[in-house]
């Protein structure tokens, strides 16, 4: 009985929170974003970035308030140490986005193009003037320029949310974006536990207890030594991409357990 209670009040928990998230999202895009029409052009970007974080960190909050979610950051401060940095990570759930946005307030990412129509997303995306991916050939460009003007990129290498029990399988545009700036890579592993909002899955499929998210920072790499100088970019590009996911698939293996008594600096996002 305990357990079917239980059960009961996450799955309405859970529709609190996606109904609350997507007319946060409108609210936002109707009544606070307008007012940044009010500042110069190039800052408002940037504010709505970091009005967007502030957001989810109060839907982080009230996911672990209402029981469903608990959250372990480790090495957080390197993500602050380097904010000019591109960020690669592992896609595992749909929450992920909401965290890695709601610890760096300035961060851009790539999104798909079908989300500046969204009814309900639109506006927010359109209003932090994410990066979209309907034109691969200027994406290269433009989220390189972005990271040299100091923004810090998030980047989901797989361009879609994980397949629970599948290998990682990396686009090249990341490798692209990395190649083309001289950029390090700053690896973010994501573990999520049990599994929640993957790849097709319906919010009303929620997992049988709390979902314990554990998010790790690795020190910067560099991906130059993973190609050779005389290669072509497609060739250079596949070696990277193929190097990358061997390092997160090993990565993950060692580190990518979701228990919280791994060595590490661990915080709570509140």
């Amino acid at each position: 009985m305990k357990n079917k209670l239980s059960y009961i009040w996450r799955l309405i928990a859970t529709g609190f929170c996606f109904m609350s998230f997507s007319l946060g999202a409108l609210l936002l895009s109707l009544l606070v974003f307008p007012l940044l029409f009010l500042l110069p052009a190039k800052s408002r970007p940037r504010k709505a970035r970091r009005i967007i974080s502030l957001a989810f960190r109060l839907f982080l909050w009230l996911m672990q308030a209402l029981g469903l979610l608990k959250i372990d950051m480790i090495n957080q401060e390197k993500l602050a140490a380097t904010p000019s940095c591109l960020v690669l990570t592992n896609h595992p759930t749909l929450i992920d986005v909401v965290a890695l946005i709601a610890l760096m307030p300035n961060a851009n990412c790539v999104v798909k193009q079908a989300l500046w129509q969204h009814f309900f997303i639109g506006g927010v995306v359109k209003a932090a003037n994410y990066i979209s991916n309907d034109d691969p050939e200027a994406l290269v460009a433009q989220c390189a320029d972005d990271i040299a003007q100091g923004t810090p990129l998030i980047i989901f290498p797989e361009g879609t949310r994980s397949v629970p029990g599948k290998p990682l399988k990396f686009k090249r545009g990341a490798a692209y974006i990395a190649m083309h700036g001289k950029l390090p890579v700053t690896p973010v592993l994501i573990s999520c536990s049990p599994p929640t909002l993957t790849k097709g899955e319906k919010w009303y499929k929620i997992p049988p207890r709390k979902v314990f998210l554990q998010i790790r920072v690795i020190d910067p790499i560099r991906i130059d030594q993973w190609a050779n100088p005389g290669d072509p970019p497609s060739l250079a590009a596949r070696q990277v991409t193929n190097r990358l996911e061997q390092y997160f698939t090993e990565a993950l293996s060692t580190h990518g357990s979701t228990t919280s008594g791994d060595q590490g600096t661990h915080h709570q996002i509140a």
